[in-house]
């Protein structure tokens, strides 16, 4: 039997970018505020996390966008917040003093418009006590025309570039399933810097108000998230995991986890860590029940974490039907 400490067993302790982290689950950017959010419910704590990622942050404050933000869909959930955040001074002087670092590791998302403001805003979180960067390449240059960084394999490398030459911190890039060649991507961002990569972002969508003949969201378009997208997300896991499993690379596996069974999943197809997010608002104490279903699965099984990590078999089970047959 392994041991438990704080609710947690020892199985399932992982490592991340050099790293230590007490479970595999990482809470996502946006979902949980600047990590204070869920600690108000009864219940919860971000010990059950083994790192949660901060919200999206800019250097300058933005407001975000006009309402609607949110909108409920099946299976899943659209939004479109815009980056609103309070700038990174006010996170980093006013509300990294907050958070417990004891209770688990504190991930920043990093955000821009150009080139240069991502690599100030690394440069920002790099004189604190930020555990590691996430590289957000999803928002639009306004150079390009608003081109999003990663949907384009030269912008997303000099993007984690210039983060890599402003931090020695860890550096995680989050990659956009809105493009061609989400392998090609990787490669680049890997070569560029990228220490571990988070697969996926949302993919893009809309909703539209049938009476009034409007679209929903005030943005028009917005991230679709939660069960939705699992399947896409496991794919391009997947196809991730080709390039960066042989060189070493961990994967931040997201997209529509729900349950231990879907984190198992994510796992076998590459990734490391599996992030949770659209799930905290159906259930605000659903890393529990992730975290025990995935400890008892590694007992069952008689397999430690580490060699679950893309762990899946090609075909074997069709091939033996159609040999069978």
């Amino acid at each position: 039997m392994t041991r438990k400490s704080g609710g947690r067993t020892d199985s399932l302790a992982t490592d991340l970018c050099g790293l230590k982290l007490g479970t595999p689950i990482v809470l996502l950017s946006g979902c949980v505020g600047f990590g204070e959010e869920y600690t108000r419910v009864d219940g919860f704590s971000n010990r059950d996390a083994g790192a949660v990622v901060l919200k999206g942050t800019t250097r300058e404050p933005r407001l975000g966008n006009p309402p609607h933000r949110v909108f409920e869909t099946p299976m899943g959930m659209l939004n479109a917040i815009g980056l609103q955040n309070p700038g990174m001074d006010v996170v980093v002087d006013d509300i990294l003093p907050t958070l417990d670092f004891s209770e688990t590791r504190f991930i920043a998302n990093v955000c821009g418009s150009t080139v240069e403001d991502y690599a100030e805003v690394s440069r920002r979180f790099d004189d604190s006590p930020i555990d590691a960067i996430e590289v957000n390449i999803s928002c639009p240059n306004i150079k390009e025309g608003g081109v999003a960084f990663g949907n384009d394999p030269d912008m997303s490398a000099r993007v984690v570039e210039a983060c890599r030459k402003a931090t020695g911190k860890p550096i995680i890039t989050k990659l956009s399933p809105n493009q061609t060649d989400i392998r090609e991507n990787a490669r680049r961002c890997i070569e560029a810097g990228s220490d571990a990569l988070a697969v996926i972002n949302t993919v893009m969508g809309m909703a539209i108000d049938a009476e009034t003949r409007e679209p929903i969201i005030g943005n028009v378009q917005g991230g679709l998230s939660g069960p939705a997208i699992k399947p896409i997300a496991l794919l391009k896991v997947h196809q991730v995991y080709e390039i960066a499993g042989p060189l070493g690379i961990p994967i931040i596996g997201q997209g529509g986890i729900m349950t231990a069974a879907d984190a198992l999943e994510f796992i076998i197809a590459g990734a490391s860590t599996v992030g949770v997010g659209t799930a905290l608002f159906y259930d605000p104490l659903v890393c529990k029940k992730i975290n025990a279903g995935i400890a008892e699965y590694l007992e069952r099984h008689a397999i430690t974490l580490p060699q679950l990590v893309g762990s899946m078999t090609h075909g074997s089970n069709i091939k033996d039907s159609a040999a069978a047959g």
